[in-house]
């Protein structure tokens, strides 16, 4: 999909999934690990991070 480094930084990097309404957002890996971050959506702090294609 991304072909140079800029390009897989924005769409992939800090970016994690919420695993209940599946929307996404952008937050730090150590902050989402350590269970501070929630989705905005649904109130969920199950997150994984997005897939690569």
């Amino acid at each position: 999909m991304a072909k140079f480094p800029e390009a897989e930084a924005r769409l992939f990097h800090n970016v994690f999934v919420c695993k209940k309404c599946k929307s996404k957002l952008r937050a730090p890996s150590l902050k989402v690990f350590a269970g501070k971050i929630i989705c905005r959506k649904c109130g969920s702090k199950a997150l994984r991070s997005i897939k690569k294609k």
